[in-house]
């Protein structure tokens, strides 16, 4: 009887460290031009964003809008392995909000959002 206990205990901890590596499969948010919280004097071409992994095209993408929720980007993101990018309209000053989903190459999804400022 002594023997199922430590077989139970041993396919947890199995179990578990195997739960513990997929979760690195995501892909996360690495860097971002313009930086994250970042304030710029003028506006930007493009909010480009880096990821830990490749992403899926068809299934991911980046909106930014201003403070009112009203969207000034193209619309249209652009791919590069794990670069993704999208051009931006003029922007007056004031604070935007980037707000990214993507779907890794290996079908796991994420999503999240920062801010940036254009101007003092």
């Amino acid at each position: 009887m002594r023997k199922y206990p430590f077989r139970l205990t041993l396919g947890l901890l199995l179990a578990l460290g195997a739960g513990g590596s997929a979760a690195f499969a995501h892909a996360f948010l690495d860097h971002a031009s313009p930086a994250v919280g970042s304030t710029l004097a003028a506006t930007p071409p493009n909010v480009r964003i880096w990821f830990t992994q490749e992403l899926e095209a068809a299934f991911s993408g980046i909106e930014v809008s201003d403070a009112q929720g009203v969207r000034v980007d193209s619309g249209a993101s652009q791919f590069a392995g794990n670069l993704m990018t999208v051009a931006l309209k003029p922007l007056p000053p004031g604070e935007y909000k980037v707000h990214w989903h993507v779907i890794s190459v290996d079908t796991h999804a994420t999503e999240g959002n920062f801010t940036f400022r254009v101007g003092s």
